[in-house]
C-alpha cells in the first residue's frame, strides 16, 4: 500500500536550496510600499541642508552665518567650532604601513571643514530649519570667505614634483606607498623573458549613482542619553562602531536603524560627515533632524569609485608561458580617508590580478595619492574588476604581439583542476575550480567559431565587429565574525537575525531557503532582521561578495544549536532519552515511535511552560557569533561582441554570453540577476561613464546632463550559464556573485572594442570607449 501523499514535501522542494524562488520583498516594493529613509518622518522633525565648498582648495578666512541664523524658521547653523566645543572627534581614518614599515599619514578630518577646504563639495556648515525650503534659503545666505590655492585632481599629477600639497602631514601627497612581491626575482624574470608586453592603463573614475540618494535622520533620547540614527548603509553593526568613534560615546549609547536601502555598491559603507552633524544637531536642539541628499549634491559628496593610473607588464617565454606580472602606478584617494579606501589599487589588485592563470611571480607597486577631489571609496568589486581587467588586456595584447591565438594562449597558461588546491604567488590558496572547462563552455555559448560570418555581415553594413573575452577570478572578502541569530516569535513565525545587510540583493529569500532546509520551517514563516544594531551581537555588513558565505554559514551553525537544544528539550517533554531523539523535516521524534513534536511547537512550549528544569534549555532562540569563513574564488568567462560605426565611433554591444562558477547556487534566479547588474555597470564604465574635473578642481560632470549612465537599450540579452564547482571553504559551497559581473564585463567589452579597431592598427584604448574617443583614435591611426 502506498504511503499517503504529504503536500509539505512538495512545498519544501519548491523552496529548497537551488530553487529559483522569487524575492520575498518584491510585492511590497513593486506596490511602492517600501520604506526608505526619506519616506520616514519623525514627530517634531526639523530639516537640514549642507553648505559645501565651491572651491577645490583654499584657506578659510571666515564663514559668515549671521544672516542665515536670523532668517525665519532657522534653528541653528552649525560650524566646525560647534562640533569641537561638543567634544566630537575626527572622522575615521584607517591606519596602515608604508612598504618601509613606517606608519601612513592619517590627516585629521573634521565633519565640517576647518582652516582649509580640500575639494568642491566638502561640507563647511549645516543649516537646520523648520522646513527643507527654509533651510535651503538660509544655506544660500551663508558666505564663506576662502582664499583659493592651486588644486591637483589626478593621482599622477599629485605625485609630480612641486604639486600642490593637500595635507601638511602627507609629504608629496602620498597616503600609502604599497609594495607586494619579490622585486629582485620579478626583475630577473623580465630580463630573461622572450617577450614583454606593456600597457599604460587608465581605470576611469566613476560616480556610484545608486537609485536611492543618501538620507539620514538623527535623534536624541535625553532619558537614556542615547543617539539614534536612521539611514541607509551596508551594515548597522559596523556603522554604529564608526559613529561611536567620532561621537566619543560608547557603542551602547548609539542606535542605528536601517530599513530598505536602494543600492549602495560600496558607497554607503562608511560614516559620512552629514551623519555626525545630524546627531550633534539633534542632541543640541532636542528634536529629530532629517537630511536627504539631492542628486546634483550627491555627485560631489558621495564617495566616487575606481580612478587608477597603472603600467601593467607581462613577461612571457617563447612558447607563451607566463613568467612574471608587474603592475606599477598610482591610485587616487581624493581629499580625505574617511570615505576613501586604499585597498582597491593595492591589496585587492594584488589578490585578484593573476586570475585563472599560472603566473609564477607578481609584483604590485602602487602609491595612493591625496588629491583635491571627492574621496574615492569602494565601488562594486573594489579592486577585483581592476585586477582582472589589467590581466585580460595584457593577455589579449600579448597574443597579438606574439602571433599566438588568444584562446590558445589562455589554454597554455590555465591553472588546471588537478593543481587544486593551488597556492598562488599572491598568497591566495585556490580551493577548487575548473577554469579550462568554463572557458570552453563560454566559447561554445558565444559561438566563437562562427564569428567570421557575423563579422562579414557587419562589414557589409559598414560596421566594424569585434569579439572579446573576459576570463576572470575574484577573491571574495573573507573572515570576520558574523551573527547567526534565530528567534521563534509568538505568532509562529521565525526570524533570522544576521549582520549582513540587504541593499538590493534580496537576502530574505535565500537566507530563508537555507534555514528552511536546515530546520524544516515553512519558507513563508521565515522573516529577516538585519538593520537594527540593538539586535546584533556581531556583523560584518554586506560587501566583498561575502553575504551568502558568511550569513549562510552562521545560519547553519545557529540551526545546529537549535537542533542540539531541541533534542534535549524534546526528550524532556516526550519522556525519552536524548539519544533516542531524532530530528527530520522540522520535527523531533522518538526513534521507532510516532511520538514527536515540531520545532516551532517545541519553542512555543518552552516559552509557555511554567517550570523548566534548570539543566534544560529555557528557549530555542539563538544568538550565535560564527567565526568567519575564508575567501572563496568565484570565476567565469564572458564573451562579448560589439559593432562600431567607424564614421561616428558609436559602439553597440550586440552579443553577450557568460559561463560562471559561483559554487552552490542557493537561488539561481537571484544569482543571475546579480550577474546581470554587474555586467550592466561594467558596460557603463567601459563605454560611457567618467568623472571629469577642470584644472581648478571644479567637477564638470556634475549631473546626468554631463555624466552618461547606460540605459536598458544599451544592453543585449545577457546569457547566463552555470558551471558550479562547490567551494570547500564554507558549508554551503557558495562562492559569492555580487561583483563578478563587473570583473568579466570590463575586459570582455574593451577587448572586443580593441579587436574591432585592430584593422586600423589600434592596440589599446582606455575606458570609457566613447564615440568621440573612438573616432579620434581612428582618425589618428589613419593619418
Amino acid at each position: 500500500m502506498n504511503a499517503p501523499f504529504d503536500p509539505t514535501l512538495l512545498t519544501a522542494e519548491k523552496f529548497a536550496v537551488g530553487q529559483p524562488v522569487s524575492r520575498k520583498e518584491d510585492p511590497t516594493l513593486l506596490r511602492g510600499q517600501g520604506r526608505y529613509t526619506d519616506d520616514l518622518n519623525r514627530p517634531n522633525q526639523l530639516y537640514a541642508v549642507m553648505v559645501r565648498s565651491r572651491m577645490a582648495h583654499g584657506i578659510i578666512n571666515s564663514i559668515d552665518v549671521q544672516t542665515a541664523r536670523e532668517m525665519p524658521g532657522v534653528h541653528a547653523v552649525i560650524l566646525a567650532e560647534d562640533l569641537d566645543a561638543a567634544g566630537i572627534k575626527n572622522m575615521p581614518a584607517a591606519a596602515g604601513k608604508h612598504r618601509d614599515g613606517t606608519a601612513t599619514p592619517r590627516p585629521a578630518q573634521r565633519a565640517l571643514a576647518s582652516g582649509k577646504v580640500r575639494y568642491v563639495g566638502e561640507p563647511i556648515a549645516m543649516v537646520v530649519a523648520d522646513t527643507n525650503k527654509l533651510a535651503k534659503d538660509a544655506a544660500e545666505a551663508v558666505f564663506a570667505d576662502i582664499d583659493p590655492l592651486p588644486a591637483v585632481t589626478t593621482a599622477g599629477d599629485a605625485a609630480a614634483p612641486g604639486a600642490p600639497q593637500i595635507h601638511d602631514d602627507a609629504p608629496g601627497n602620498v597616503c600609502l606607498d604599497f609594495h607586494f612581491g619579490d622585486e629582485e626575482k620579478v626583475t630577473a624574470a623580465f630580463a630573461e623573458a622572450a617577450h614583454v608586453t606593456s600597457l599604460s592603463i587608465r581605470n576611469n573614475r566613476i560616480v556610484v549613482c545608486p537609485m536611492e540618494p543618501r538620507s539620514a535622520i538623527g535623534e536624541y533620547d535625553p532619558e537614556k542619553d542615547r543617539l539614534i540614527l536612521r539611514l541607509g548603509c551596508q551594515g548597522a553593526f559596523g556603522q554604529r562602531a564608526l559613529l561611536s568613534s567620532v561621537m566619543g560615546m560608547p557603542v551602547e549609547k548609539i542606535h542605528v536603524l536601517t530599513g530598505n536601502v536602494g543600492g549602495s555598491f560600496g558607497m554607503k559603507a562608511s560614516a559620512y560627515p552629514e551623519s555626525i552633524c545630524l546627531l550633534h544637531a539633534a542632541r543640541v536642539l532636542g528634536q529629530p533632524v532629517k537630511w536627504t541628499d539631492e542628486r546634483s549634491e550627491s555627485f560631489m559628496s558621495d564617495s566616487h569609485g575606481r580612478d587608477h593610473e597603472m603600467i601593467a607588464e607581462l613577461a612571457l617565454a617563447a612558447d607563451g608561458k607566463f613568467l612574471a606580472l608587474r603592475v606599477t602606478g598610482h591610485g587616487n584617494l581624493g581629499a580625505w580617508l574617511s570615505n576613501a579606501t586604499t585597498i582597491p589599487p593595492t591589496q585587492n589588485t594584488a589578490k585578484n590580478i593573476i586570475g585563472v592563470y599560472n603566473t609564477p611571480l607578481i609584483q604590485v607597486t602602487t602609491k595612493c595619492m591625496f588629491t583635491n577631489t571627492t574621496p574615492v571609496g569602494a565601488y562594486r568589486g573594489a579592486g577585483r574588476p581592476e585586477g582582472n581587467y589589467y590581466m585580460e588586456r595584457l593577455v589579449e595584447t600579448a597574443a597579438r604581439e606574439m602571433g599566438i591565438d588568444r584562446v590558445e594562449l589562455r589554454r597554455r597558461n590555465h591553472i588546471q583542476p588537478e593543481q587544486m588546491p593551488y597556492q598562488a604567488p599572491n598568497g591566495m590558496l585556490y580551493d577548487c575550480g575548473e577554469f579550462p572547462a568554463v572557458m570552453e563552455r563560454a566559447l561554445a555559448a558565444g559561438d566563437w567559431d562562427g564569428f567570421a560570418t557575423r563579422q562579414a555581415e557587419s562589414k557589409s553594413r559598414g560596421k566594424l565587429r569585434g569579439r572579446g573575452m573576459g576570463h576572470f577570478l575574484e577573491v571574495t572578502a573573507g573572515d570576520g565574525n558574523e551573527m547567526g541569530g534565530i528567534r521563534f516569535e509568538d505568532d509562529g513565525n521565525v526570524t533570522i537575525i544576521t549582520g549582513t545587510l540587504d541593499y538590493g540583493q534580496g537576502h530574505a529569500t535565500p537566507f530563508a531557503q537555507v534555514l528552511s532546509a536546515q530546520l524544516g520551517i515553512p519558507f513563508e514563516n521565515i522573516k529577516l532582521l538585519q538593520g537594527d544594531s540593538d539586535e546584533l551581537v556581531a556583523g560584518g555588513g554586506t560587501g566583498g561578495s561575502r553575504s551568502m558565505m558568511q550569513s549562510g554559514a552562521a545560519i547553519i551553525a545557529a540551526s545546529d544549536i537549535v537542533i542540539e537544544r531541541g533534542k534535549r528539550a524534546a526528550a524532556h517533554f516526550l519522556e525519552a532519552s536524548v539519544a533516542d531523539i531524532e530530528f527530520s523535516r522540522g520535527r523531533f521524534s522518538v526513534a521507532g515511535t510516532d511520538l514527536g513534536i515540531g520545532v516551532v511547537d517545541l519553542a512555543q512550549r518552552l516559552r509557555l511552560e511554567a517550570q523548566i528544569p534548570e539543566d534544560l534549555p529555557q528557549s530555542l532562540d539563538v544568538k550565535h557569533i560564527n567565526k568567519g569563513v575564508p575567501s572563496a574564488y568565484p570565476n567565469g568567462c564572458h564573451i562579448a561582441e560589439v559593432e562600431i560605426d567607424p564614421e561616428t565611433g558609436t559602439v553597440e554591444v550586440v552579443s553577450y554570453a557568460t559561463v560562471n562558477d559561483f559554487g552552490t547556487l542557493v537561488n539561481p534566479m537571484l544569482v543571475a540577476g546579480q550577474a546581470h547588474g554587474g555586467i550592466a555597470q561594467g558596460i557603463g564604465q567601459a563605454l560611457m561613464e567618467s568623472v571629469r574635473y577642470d584644472e581648478d578642481g571644479q567637477l564638470i560632470t556634475g549631473s546626468y546632463m554631463d555624466y552618461a549612465l547606460p540605459r536598458a537599450g544599451d544592453f543585449p540579452t545577457m546569457g547566463f550559464i552555470s558551471h558550479p564547482v562547490p567551494a570547500r571553504t564554507n558549508p554551503l559551497g557558495a562562492k559569492g556573485c555580487g561583483e563578478a559581473g563587473c570583473a568579466g564585463s570590463l575586459p570582455a567589452v574593451m577587448n572586443a572594442v580593441v579587436d574591432a579597431l585592430s584593422e586600423f592598427g589600434i592596440t589599446h584604448i582606455d575606458m570609457p570607449a566613447t564615440p568621440h574617443r573612438i573616432w579620434q583614435a581612428i582618425q589618428a591611426a589613419q593619418t
